[in-house]
């Protein structure tokens, strides 16, 4: 029997600069040449939501400030299952410097970071992450 991966990340959102709609944050992995939503494998005893904020900043630079929790995603890698759990989170300060993990970030309205991401797993989690917001007033 394997042990499942479990990983964490954040649909990282802010206010659009002049008051336009809400962008959301996608971050471009070289090794995989994927666009996805920040995210990374838990240290071992890590709690979920610290991994997740840890990761975010890990790889786009920026702190948040996480709001609701939003559907997990399983799979499988390598054979292996994998579970990420995610929440939906306010970008506060930061700034984004490429490394050999995350070498673009992006800040998309939500209709063109949907078109941009590889995996539908990740397109449905902007729509959970908007539907939250709508639901908080935020």
């Amino acid at each position: 029997m394997t042990d499942t991966i479990r990983a964490a990340g954040c649909v990282l959102w802010r206010h659009a600069p002049g008051g336009g709609p809400v962008e959301i944050a996608l971050v471009h992995r070289p090794r995989w040449d994927d666009w996805s939503h920040p995210k990374g494998k838990l240290k071992r005893g890590e709690d979920a939501l610290a991994g997740a904020l840890r990761e975010v900043e890990e790889e786009t630079g920026y702190r948040c400030a996480p709001g609701a929790r939003l559907p997990a995603a399983h799979y499988e890698v390598d054979g292996r299952p994998k579970t990420v759990e995610y929440w939906e989170a306010e970008a506060g300060t930061g700034r984004f410097t490429p490394n050999d993990e995350v070498d673009r970030l992006l800040w998309l309205p939500a209709g063109p970071a949907r078109a941009r991401l590889t995996r539908d797993r990740d397109r449905e989690l902007i729509d959970a992450a908007l539907a939250a917001l709508h639901s908080s007033g935020g």
